[in-house]
């Protein structure tokens, strides 16, 4: 009686479902630390006024959320008093004073955080300041892109 050897007979093989696996974690791990737009992140109701647009050339924007909190084109000021929003405005801003800033303050926001904002920019030299608003709700969807 002859015994065969079934070794010869296996052939190699690459196992793909560890290599499947850590694609997937790449993704993920991709997926979730991916910035986004900060007007998506950040839901503002504007308050309402009629007028024209006007279109400046890549002005500074400092957005106010609803509980106060300030935002200085994507960075977050994480103290709410006027030294660490200088500070935050200055280190985004450079030295450009004359550029243009854009300040969209949700509609419910404590007014004496609108108002840290204007003393912040005046304190630093900027005289170029436009509030963002939306238009009245008859006339477009309610919201300034």
């Amino acid at each position: 009686m002859r015994i065969r050897d079934h070794r010869a007979d296996d052939s190699p093989q690459i196992d793909l479902v560890p290599m499947i696996d850590v694609i997937l974690v790449l993704i993920i791990f991709f997926v979730v630390t991916t910035t986004f737009d900060a007007r998506s992140v950040i839901k503002l109701e504007l308050p309402r006024a009629s007028g024209e647009q006007t279109e400046a050339t890549a002005p500074l924007i400092v957005l106010v959320n609803a509980e106060g909190r300030y935002f200085v084109d994507d960075r977050e000021v994480l103290r709410t008093d006027i030294g660490s929003l200088k500070a935050t405005i200055a280190e985004v801003a450079g030295t450009d004073r004359d550029r243009p800033v854009m300040l969209r303050a949700d509609a419910r926001t404590p007014y004496q955080a609108v108002v840290t904002v204007y003393d912040a920019l005046g304190q630093l030299g900027f005289n170029r300041v436009m509030s963002a608003t939306a238009p009245p709700a008859g006339e477009g969807s309610g919201a300034v892109p």
